[in-house]
């Protein structure tokens, strides 16, 4: 596919779940932006047009143990447990960091935002790894 079509197709996504997510000072909104080498995501007060925290993985260090297994995903075809790319454990990492800066502002529930982004790899990951901190969405 077309790389200018592709790009014209996620603008539609996130203009269509941008018409339907809005966050506030209760619930913010939880954006997520990721390119091919790096992931970010925001949490953001759409009332007062405020990004209340922010991160990244150029921010979150990930530790890898040498005896320490790395999480895992069951194919469905195979039944085998495949270990995880390096750029979904950062992802899972950057949810655990923005709530656990949530947290530390007293925030518990968020409105999830995936950037027009399909819900999968990723944009999964990091939003596994907020709920795992205690994130509602």
């Amino acid at each position: 596919m077309d790389v200018k079509k592709r790009r014209k197709q996620r603008i539609k996504r996130h203009k269509k779940v941008r018409g339907k997510v809005s966050g506030t000072s209760e619930r913010p909104r939880l954006c997520v932006f990721r390119s091919n080498k790096h992931i970010y995501a925001q949490l953001i007060d759409d009332k007062k047009n405020k990004v209340l925290v922010s991160t990244s993985d150029l921010k979150v260090k990930v530790k890898k143990q040498k005896n320490e297994k790395p999480s895992s995903v069951e194919n469905k075809k195979d039944k085998k447990e495949k270990p995880l790319s390096s750029k979904l454990l950062i992802a899972f990492e950057v949810g655990k960091a923005i709530a656990k800066k949530a947290k530390e502002l007293k925030i518990e529930k968020i409105v999830f935002d995936r950037g027009g982004y399909k819900y999968h790899g990723r944009v999964k990951a990091l939003a596994e790894g907020a709920r795992q901190e205690g994130l509602n969405f």
